[in-house]
């Protein structure tokens, strides 16, 4: 295994410095050259990550395939980034996308949002990697002593070197490979599954359909975190604050030719993620039928089905292969695209230097190396957490984390209003603060906890917050 972990980091590393450069246009915008069908394809594994790998097979333990009804939702989100968002990106010819709160607010909002999202994706990011590097840990390094803490760092180390020239130039083609490598490992696998089930392929795809767990809509108890209405609605508001106000997800469609480039690539995108997701979730209902069938106990942690079936070897050796290179895949496309990401924002958003000379590329390859120890320190600090569903904790940090980027772009194109800005840092920490409060209170008095929705309740007490502090602004044109 580890051989295949070396053998695919050179690959990625030859593609790297193949398609690179060490401009920090390139390493920012990719010199607006990037094809739109790759960005496309190189955001689905961008998206998925280790998590998506190992727990969303494990969410039929527990939702069946209602997480498809979130997906729905995805869909509709991605229509809103295409068409509402991308246009206003890049009308304004913007390298980071905090730039519009600049533009529409002023620094002390457009801070503000870029702080924000520093946040979110270090912790966000974090926790997909860190799930990505246990597996990783458990199927190649241990074997060779090697504890987890430095798993973490030789991984990261190899994804530094394969970015730290050539940023999201680099990263358009690589992680459009990644993608193609996490698709086949998944059709492998559930091509493996099938057989040691002894079923045709038609013969399995009934006992898919047939089984509980096939159950997708969810029209009944509101209260249920499984309610259609509420998984489409978060899926609607994760898609937009997830990859609309994700410098991660927007600094590749803003490195396409033109608008209308970045429109298709992002619908395709969309269109792409439905069926990619379903296929995952099929994979989880075999595993189910897979373990009684060799005699073995379901797990009860959703993230152990597939890990701890390719653990014990009884798929073969093969299987474990493909199992580990979809991680690695998936560990490296999501954390090398966040770790640009992380770099360009805060180089760009914080420092204000994304110029082309000596010493502000000096200062990006510094905040690169220095993005790397950050990350480090929170993937450790997962490690130390822990969690019984990491998808479940994303979301949920997302809805605290993202809820005010939504609040301050919603204000900033709904309304004619500007905030007063010294009130804006207060109101953006106050607003999760109140959200972490009210899900404790309505837990404690009515047995209802937040879930997804979380994210929307977040953003409107925001907006509501920029509302009662702000001012009609006749200058202002939206």
């Amino acid at each position: 295994m580890l051989i295949s972990f070396i053998l695919y980091f050179l690959l990625l590393w030859s593609v790297s410095r193949f398609v690179g450069t060490s401009s920090n246009d390139g390493f920012f915008r990719g010199n607006h050259q990037s094809p739109w069908a790759l960005v496309a394809f190189g955001m689905v594994g961008a998206s998925f990550s280790g998590v998506t790998f190992i727990g969303v097979p494990g969410m039929v333990l527990t939702g069946d395939m209602t997480y498809l009804q979130m997906c729905i939702g995805f869909f509709f989100g991605y229509l809103v980034v295409a068409f509402v968002l991308l246009p206003v990106y890049y009308k304004m010819r913007l390298t980071s996308i905090y730039g519009y709160l600049q533009e529409r607010f002023d620094t002390t909002c457009y801070k503000t949002g870029a702080w924000f999202f520093i946040i979110s994706k270090l912790s966000s990011s974090a926790a997909k990697f860190y799930v990505a590097c246990l597996v990783l840990h458990e199927f190649v390094f241990s074997e060779y002593g090697i504890p987890y803490p430095l798993t973490v760092i030789v991984t990261l180390f190899f994804i530094w070197l394969y970015t730290r020239k050539s940023g999201i130039k680099a990263l358009v083609w690589t992680d459009a490979l990644q993608t193609l490598c996490l698709i086949v490992a998944l059709i492998l696998i559930m091509v493996r599954a099938v057989d040691m089930l002894g079923m045709s392929y038609g013969e399995a795809w009934k006992a898919v359909t047939e089984s509980t767990h096939a159950r997708v809509f969810d029209f009944g108890d509101m209260m249920s975190r499984s309610n259609f209405w509420k998984q489409f609605l978060s899926g609607v508001f994760v898609v937009i604050v997830m990859t609309g106000l994700d410098q991660d997800m927007m600094q590749k469609n803003l490195t396409c030719r033109d608008l209308h480039s970045a429109q298709k690539d992002m619908c395709s995108y969309g269109i792409l993620f439905m069926p990619v997701n379903a296929l995952f979730l099929m994979l989880g209902i075999l595993l189910t039928l897979l373990y009684p069938h060799l005699g073995m106990d379901i797990p009860e942690r959703g993230d152990d089905l597939l890990t701890g079936l390719a653990a014990t070897g009884m798929m073969g050796n093969a299987v474990v292969m493909f199992f580990t290179i979809g991680v690695i895949a998936s560990a490296f496309s999501s954390a090398d695209s966040a770790l640009t990401a992380l770099t360009t924002s805060f180089c760009v958003d914080i420092l204000n230097r994304d110029k082309d000379d000596a010493q502000s590329i000096g200062l990006r390859r510094r905040v690169h190396i220095a993005m790397v120890g950050v990350f480090v320190i929170f993937t450790l600090a997962f490690k130390w957490i822990g969690s019984s569903s990491v998808i479940d904790l994303i979301y949920t940090l997302v809805g605290y984390t993202y809820g005010p980027l939504l609040g301050l772009y919603a204000f900033g194109m709904l309304t004619k209003h500007k905030p007063r800005s010294r009130f804006v840092p207060f109101i953006a920490i106050l607003s999760p603060v109140l959200c972490y409060l009210l899900d404790t209170f309505t837990v404690n008095h009515f047995e209802y906890k937040f879930g997804y929705e979380l994210l929307m309740l977040n953003g409107l007490l925001t907006f509501a917050g920029l509302w009662i502090v702000s001012r009609r602004d006749k200058a202002i044109s939206i």
